[in-house]
């Protein structure tokens, strides 16, 4: 029963096929190679208009050099408080944008507030040289707590950016849940809500080593082999993280992963619902689901095969942990067998 992460499932057998049919012979290094070329004009079909795509070893890679893409001494980027960005990327976002600085914005359920986020740009007017300037703002779809924003709140986002003359990036490490969540195009879920660029990552969901930065304005993409360049992520041999997204997108592939981890996870916030000894924090939207239980319980489920973490509770979270309580993420994935969902149900009894 693995719910401890989409990270520690496998990749799907179509990708590893794909690495081994493009691991013989030649190719052009450094994404000049036939298969990258390929790969790039699928992304541009993907998202309905011409692309600039940037293969990157991680989602902190990604997330960090748009980041530095954007950046301007004194910068500073506005991010949900418990974004990957602030949370977990030990400093990264700050230390390749050459300095700049990340400031949390609040909000319910792991999606920022527009009206707050409007306030915390307004601590920084540009003539106040002391306090630093905006540069930028970064969402999280779906967010560190398995919700996901839906268009409008996109838009509202995107509304604020646009006023005061802000990107707006989009972390995208499970991209193709949200997607699947919201039953919407790449496009409309991006740049037709207002997105300038999106961390697009793949590797949560059955690829073994594959990101990218996908950047719409061509005007943000025009320093980016340098930057990417200088911060030791130009592969020479790219063509194996193409192979990985050419399988990727073939017959609709990732959107299918991305549905069957929702559906598991679906699955698994019934079960939560169903039982005595758990409940669900939230309705989860994507695939993850985090559910209260006692500290017993928990312990009592990893001994029966359970694989799942503790999580810190969210701010502003109502109805949170009691006394002797924890709160618990379980993530589903690709590789996630109904049998095991249904099994941790009976673990939970």
């Amino acid at each position: 029963m693995y719910f401890a992460s989409d990270n520690w499932a496998g990749a799907h057998p179509a990708i590893a096929r794909s690495l081994v049919t493009h691991a013989e012979g030649y190719a052009p290094a450094y994404g000049s190679s036939d298969l990258d070329r390929k790969v790039e004009a699928r992304f541009a079909e993907i998202f309905e208009r011409d692309v600039k795509v940037f293969f990157v070893s991680t989602g902190t890679a990604a997330n960090s050099l748009a980041y530095a893409s954007i950046a301007k001494p004194g910068g500073v980027l506005f991010a949900h408080r418990e974004a990957h960005m602030l949370e977990d990327e030990c400093g990264v976002p700050e230390h390749l944008s050459g300095g700049g600085r990340l400031c949390p914005v609040d909000g319910g359920l792991g999606r920022m507030d527009p009206k707050r986020l409007e306030a915390e740009i307004a601590r920084f007017p540009a003539e106040f040289v002391h306090a630093g300037r905006p540069v930028g703002v970064s969402l999280t779809q779906a967010t560190e707590i398995g919700t996901v924003y839906s268009l409008d709140e996109i838009g509202a986002i995107a509304g604020v950016c646009r006023r005061n003359k802000l990107p707006l990036h989009m972390d995208g490490a499970r991209f193709a849940n949200a997607l699947a969540a919201l039953d919407c195009t790449p496009a409309e879920m991006t740049w037709k809500s207002g997105v300038d660029m999106v961390s697009f990552g793949a590797t949560k969901n059955g690829c073994w080593c594959a990101e990218a930065l996908v950047i719409f304005d061509p005007a943000l993409a025009a320093e980016f082999p340098f930057i990417r360049k200088r911060a030791a992520q130009l592969f020479s041999k790219s063509r194996f993280v193409a192979a990985q997204f050419d399988a990727y997108f073939e017959g609709g592939l990732w959107l299918d992963m991305a549905r069957h981890a929702n559906a598991m996870a679906a699955r698994l916030a019934g079960h939560v619902e169903a039982s005595g000894n758990a409940r669900l924090a939230w309705q989860p939207q994507a695939n993850e689901v985090f559910s209260i239980m006692s500290r017993t319980t928990f312990d009592t489920l990893k001994e029966r095969g359970a694989h799942l973490h503790e999580w810190g509770v969210p701010s502003g979270l109502d109805n949170g942990p009691r006394d002797g309580e924890i709160l618990a993420r379980l993530v589903t994935s690709f590789a996630t067998r109904q049998a095991d969902v249904d099994a941790f149900a009976q673990a939970l009894d």
